[in-house]
């Protein structure tokens, strides 16, 4: 059974590929951005250890599953667990188009307008990514991409859903 790790910038497909596989029946999904940060406003970040528990609880649940986000610290929590690791960098140009026309994220905001309210902050933030030495960076998913020594796969154009679903399962 597949146990699926993705990672990448924001808007670089990872939520598309991980719904995509999930949709097949075949393994549950879990977006990080569900349990990274507390219901604060402004959000913050939950401690590192809630939501490592959250992640194992979830990956104890079932033989196969998907989880997909931007944080490397807490993906590395669930990389000795997985059974393929993608990453998706498709270059940033990419990432900026694919936030502009992301459809509303009930996850994530209370309504369209407050989306797209954050818009401008997304985007500067997308557009940090090759720079930024945080847990959300290029060099932090490099880092992770590299040291992981299953398989992996790591896509640098702008991913072909159909096509990766059919390399990822049996």
């Amino acid at each position: 059974m597949p146990r699926i790790i993705i990672l990448g910038n924001s808007g670089s497909g990872k939520s598309t590929l991980a719904r995509a596989l999930a949709a097949t029946g075949q393994a549950p999904h879990l977006d990080l951005d569900t349990l990274a940060w507390e219901p604060t406003s402004p959000p913050t970040r939950r401690p590192l250890q809630a939501s490592v528990a959250a992640i194992t609880r979830f990956m104890d649940a079932d033989d196969s599953w998907v989880v997909e986000g931007c944080y490397a610290d807490l993906l590395a929590a669930a990389a000795g667990r997985c059974t393929n690791l993608v990453f998706l960098n498709p270059g940033v140009e990419t990432c900026l188009e694919n936030c502009r026309a992301r459809p509303w994220e009930p996850h994530k905001y209370p309504s369209p307008e407050a989306q797209d309210q954050n818009l401008g902050m997304l985007l500067a933030w997308v557009r940090d990514y090759e720079t930024r030495g945080d847990e959300f960076s290029l060099q932090a998913h490099r880092r992770l991409f590299d040291r992981f020594a299953g398989d992996k796969l790591e896509s640098t154009s702008r991913p072909n859903i159909d096509e990766l679903v059919r390399l990822l399962l049996p």
